[in-house]
């Protein structure tokens, strides 16, 4: 039977090479004119754990990383993120919620 730590990182790696490959389509359809992915969907990639796939993919094929707007939403998004992760952390070893 697999690890579950095993099958989470598998995954999380499918996740982030998704976002990866979906700025870089993004990109190519910006640079053609074609219909592009809405931001709040590339937004919402953070919240399956893809940060790092977008941020290499920002950085990989310069995409998104002028707009100011996209950038503060990505930040939020990663800061409730990573909010969640503490508070499943914490309760997962034993952490007792009303004393937050």
């Amino acid at each position: 039977m697999p690890q579950p730590w095993l099958s989470l990182a598998v995954i999380l790696l499918a996740t982030n090479l998704f976002a990866f490959a979906l700025l870089g389509w993004d990109k190519r359809r910006a640079i053609r004119g074609g219909r592009r992915i809405p931001e709040a969907r590339l937004i919402g990639l953070v919240y399956l754990g893809a940060l790092p796939g977008l941020l290499l993919g920002m950085r990989t094929f310069r995409h998104k990383t002028v707009k100011r707007s996209f950038q503060w939403r990505l930040a939020l998004a990663t800061v409730i993120w990573l909010g969640a992760l503490y508070g499943i952390a914490a309760l997962s070893m034993g952490a007792d919620p009303r004393g937050w």
